[in-house]
């Protein structure tokens, strides 16, 4: 029986991921690589230790990965500092249902402590949830499931009787290698092949994951 709900953050709580595509985009083109959308879809919630060398192996030892990640870095702060963000669609409504039920909701990011409570705050949602656990203090990040094994630590719940929902396929591996059931829910891509064999689910945005759960008891 489920007894939580574990969120990623960027494209399932905030609608961000667009925005970390684009100046990904920008950034590698700025230093003279153009990545394909296939490419840059492919390394969506990498943590560091992994993305470095994703890039490395597409593009040669000499992308200087950092220089790059550092100005997609700048071109997205610019950005939210003049536009902020936004939720995405159903956030609050399923937040509320969720409550209503007694699950318990957590979020399980790959973004640093700092920048999750930043964006969370400013959009009201940081206390909606019973806990936090940001992958970058943890020894691997997605699509390794340390960050998933931590958020179930926390909350008190096996991972089996947590549902994780990504936008992802790193993510949903991640989530999915911890033990936990999966469900995807549309950002920029739907999954691939290898990661729809393994979802218990897809959804087009979170208030569809509402007879989901109501399907898993």
């Amino acid at each position: 029986m489920i007894q939580a709900v574990i969120f990623d953050m960027d494209g399932i709580l905030i609608d961000t991921e667009k925005y970390l595509y684009r100046y990904w985009k920008q950034a590698s083109q700025e230093a003279g690589y153009e990545l394909t959308h296939e490419q840059l879809l492919r390394f969506r919630s990498f943590s560091k230790e992994y993305a470095e060398p994703y890039f490395k192996e597409l593009l040669g030892q000499d992308f200087d990965f950092r220089a790059v990640r550092a100005r997609r870095k700048e071109l997205m702060r610019a950005h939210v500092e003049t536009y902020g963000v936004e939720k995405k669609q159903g956030v609050d409504e399923f937040l509320d249902w969720l409550t209503e039920k007694g699950y318990k909701k957590a979020v399980s990011t790959a973004a640093k402590a700092e920048r999750t409570r930043e964006h969370l705050t400013r959009l009201g949602l940081y206390d909606r949830f019973d806990q936090i656990a940001c992958a970058p203090a943890l020894p691997h990040g997605k699509p390794m499931p340390d960050v998933y094994l931590y958020a179930c630590e926390k909350i008190g719940e096996k991972p089996e009787n947590c549902l994780a929902l990504e936008d992802s396929d790193n993510g949903a591996l991640a989530a999915y290698r911890a033990g936990c059931k999966v469900v995807m829910v549309k950002d920029l891509a739907d999954p691939l092949p290898e990661t729809a064999r393994f979802l218990t689910g897809t959804a087009e945005n979170l208030l569809e994951v509402i007879p989901i759960l109501k399907q898993l008891g």
